[in-house]
């Protein structure tokens, strides 16, 4: 329950004419579950049968409750939140989409790893020698009978934000004294600057000023939704329609479609293939090309999707996986993501592991007693190599930046090498041992622990609801009742009180850590702004770099070459020190003295634990319906609580570089407008002079007062929301059953039904339990490492 239901007449007046959704026919029933063995498929089926009943039980509820009350004038507050807490139910998802990005750069084989996975071969396009994916593209399946793709357009704002800072670029470049006298000196910013306004306004439009621009018609046609929709009954045939919109084109290419003209106009492209007998419904495959985008619309949605990943891939192809610059930096943004985002499991995925050359691994390997006799021998050999020691370094960097973070350290495979080419050709390895099958079956557990803790928790709260009315229109009211609740409502307000000030003490963990790397950055933003200013090849070029690097206010993100974040280089020290108490902080699992959510779990069993006393002293004979009602909205409001925090989390986190960024803005915005001789001198010589005059000023103390502000800011939401939502809660449990009975319509056949439901819920946990033991038998799994699947723990009702 991500907000507080509104008890408002206009919301329940809403609700009231408002449709349930539509169940799924019953011929599609059980197609998606074609990408799952039998055994998977088994407990799956067990799953979304006890939810699809939970569904229609939850809608003859509604139906008849709405019944009941649409006559009334007046509807009291509790049926009111009953109405919208069915509703809700009724038409919460069966299941979240699963993100996992594949996170690389020019080449590392992104898209053809993808094509292996789903078994399309050349689906997306793919090139051997350069930057091929222009764009972020989404794959996944669903229940659409015919290929399609959505090719999502900037919005004209958007592109009128790009074309003025791409003709702010290419005028303020001009005249600068020889520095870009010849073609071949102009870095990629200006070149592909030059390029996008030729293809959108024609040739000359690069010498056009920004509100001359405006009055000109584009070359391209632009649809009025901003979206394109492409259709094919056949993969290929989609394949050939979509490559113009996703292959990044080259300068040398002058074809004149409408749909290679367009490509700078392109934010995005969603694929949806019919349901997969390789990929389930529900997991979307997100590549992630290059380090970001120099528009700002596309540059945030890179970072935004990245966070949205629940896994990431981080892909790197077996020549440069070792010491690439490209490659730490993507790795960093996984680990960063972990902090700020929703990722929880981080891999590296080595390609194109079947390119090697005999001779000279023989030579270069140190020789033992096992003589190599094959090239399929020396290819798996160096696979098992770079496993062990990659594991051990990503490792490592995971414990220095996310010791909280247990279950991506535990996880048994955080490094695969693959081969998308010889997954096609197996001329020297099987198809088992291009690992492609092994990223299938993460993807498929990923989904289906995660479909197991979505039907558990929404069936318990299901039932929980049902015990609530069925308590209502029981004939045995509450005695004193109104002295019990107001009780209760005393205890809640000192503890949350009292939780008010645990996550007080909570956040007060990152203060000293916050200090020393304030400490750091004072000490080394010189060495380190030097060294981002500084080029080996001299300033040749590099002014044109540099001023895209100050129109976008210190961040520069390039398809091909490393990002530039200034501010990001100069506040790291900060997030050094920060990072692993950040961490903890977030953490999910064992309480620590300075983790979060145990101390809202903590909150919330001492709730349990007073309703309890209350009953044995008190003799609070017919409470059980009321009690369970009070632990499952608990933990409907402890849910919502969880997506608040990560929302907010994000922001946390960010608030020292976008600090830093505020208050370099002015000189970001000095730099841009130089031209003229030695301009790349003077702006690096303003950069210098603006961090230097802003750190005399105190800006990584300011950076450090706004996160300690961002904290602040999440504590009041979190003491509120619970306020709030306790409150509401109380106020309907301690509802006079005489008053609320009339209003509520007869639900024992659902409530008997709900029940039986919430039997078979944990008898399906440990038919899963047992399957998952015979699965370990027959695979010779040793029993102390077969354990309950996840997501299976079942809330207490």
């Amino acid at each position: 329950m991500e907000e507080l239901v509104d008890l408002e007449q206009s919301s329940v007046d809403d609700n009231l004419c408002k449709e349930p959704m539509k169940k799924r026919r019953r011929s599609d029933r059980d197609q998606h579950l074609r990408a799952f063995p039998t055994m998977e498929q088994s407990a799956l089926k067990e799953y979304e049968k006890l939810e699809s009943r939970t569904r229609r039980v939850l809608s003859n509820t509604y139906q008849k409750l709405i019944q009941s009350v649409f006559l009334d004038d007046s509807i009291p507050n509790g049926v009111k939140y009953l109405i919208n807490r069915l509703l809700a139910l009724i038409e919460k998802p069966s299941l979240d989409p699963i993100y996992i990005g594949l996170l690389g750069s020019t080449g590392a084989g992104k898209s053809s790893l993808i094509n292996a996975i789903i078994q399309k071969a050349m689906f997306l396009p793919v090139s051997g020698e350069s930057i091929c994916t222009s764009c972020i593209v989404q794959v996944s399946s669903g229940c659409c009978a015919r290929y399609e793709a959505k090719i999502h357009l900037l919005s004209d704002q958007e592109w009128k934000e790009e074309l003025k800072n791409l003709t702010q670029l290419l005028h303020m470049t001009e005249g600068a004294d020889g520095e870009e006298a010849e073609s071949w000196d102009r870095e990629e910013a200006v070149e592909e600057a030059i390029w996008k306004l030729q293809v959108v306004y024609g040739a000359g439009a690069e010498g056009r000023e920004y509100e001359d621009l405006l009055r000109v018609r584009p070359q391209v046609k632009i649809p009025p939704s901003r979206v394109i929709l492409l259709q094919a009954e056949e993969a290929g045939e989609l394949s050939i329609k979509l490559d113009p919109y996703i292959r990044t084109q080259r300068r040398d290419q002058r074809g004149q479609s409408a749909e290679t003209q367009i490509w700078p106009l392109i934010k995005h492209v969603e694929v949806t293939l019919p349901r997969s007998a390789l990929i389930p419904e529900g997991v979307v495959l997100v590549d992630i090309p290059g380090t970001g985008d120099f528009n700002c619309k596309r540059d945030e949605m890179w970072k935004k999707t990245i966070d949205r990943c629940s896994a990431i891939w981080v892909i790197s192809d077996i020549e440069r996986v070792s010491g690439a610059r490209a490659h730490e930096e993507l790795l960093n943004e996984s680990v960063r993501a972990c902090q700020r985002g929703l990722c929880r499991h981080v891999a590296l995925v080595v390609t194109k592991t079947d390119k090697l050359h005999l001779p000279e691994y023989l030579r270069e390997r140190k020789v033992g007693n096992h003589t190599i006799l094959s090239q399929q021998e020396a290819i798996l050999e160096r696979n098992e190599t770079i496993k062990l020691k990659r594991n051990r370094l990503l490792k490592e960097k995971l414990k220095r930046k996310l010791p909280a973070y247990l279950k991506v350290l535990e996880a048994s495979d955080l490094v695969y090498t693959v081969s998308a080419q010889e997954y096609w050709q197996q001329a020297l390895l099987t198809e088992e041992q291009t690992e492609i099958p092994k990223l299938r079956e993460f993807i498929r557990k990923r989904l289906l622990d995660e479909k197991k803790r979505m039907v558990t928790k929404y069936i318990t709260e299901a039932f929980g609801l049902l015990l609530l009315m069925e308590g209502f229109n029981s004939a045995d009211n509450l005695l004193n009742e109104h002295l019990h609740m107001s009780g209760l409502r005393r205890f809640v307000e000192d503890k949350t009180e009292m939780l008010e000030k645990a996550i007080e003490q909570c956040f007060a963990h990152i203060e000293q850590p916050l200090w020393e790397g304030v400490q750091a950055a004072r000490t080394s933003y010189r060495r380190i702004l030097g060294a981002c200013l500084v080029r080996s090849k001299g300033n040749q070029g590099f002014h044109q770099t540099l001023k895209a690097v100050c129109l976008k206010n210190g961040v520069y993100a390039s398809r091909t070459l490393a990002r530039i974040d200034l501010n990001e280089a100069i506040t790291r020290p900060i997030y050094d020190h920060i990072d692993p108490v950040f961490g903890d902080i977030f953490r999910a699992g064992k309480p620590t003295s300075s983790a979060l959510m145990p101390l809202i779990d903590a909150f919330k069993h001492s709730l349990q634990e007073k309703m309890t006393e209350i009953r044995i002293r008190n003799g609070w004979k017919y409470d059980s319906y009321k009690k369970s009602f009070l632990i499952q909205e608990i933990n409907a409001i402890l849910g919502g609580l969880e997506g608040y925090i990560l929302r907010r989390k994000r922001r946390i986190y960010e608030s020292v570089t976008s600090s830093v960024q505020s208050d370099l803005k002015p000189c970001y915005e000095e730099a841009a407008q130089i031209t003229g001789r030695k301009a790349c001198e003077r702006m690096k010589d303003v950069i210098r002079r603006g961090v230097e005059q802003q750190v005399a000023e105190g800006m990584f103390e300011r950076a450090q007062e706004r996160m300690q502000h961002q904290f602040q800011l999440l504590k009041r939401g979190i003491t509120e929301k619970m306020k709030g939502s306790v409150a509401t809660m109380l106020t309907l449990a301690s509802s006079q059953g005489d008053s609320l009975c009339k209003e509520l319509a007869d639900v024992r056949s659902e409530y008997k039904e709900m029940e039986r439901l919430h039997r078979g819920l944990r008898e399906a946990a440990e038919n899963a339990q047992l399957r998952k033991a015979m699965q370990d038998f027959l695979l010779g799994t040793p029993p102390h490492k077969a354990g309950p699947p996840t997501g299976l723990s079942l809330p207490g009702v």
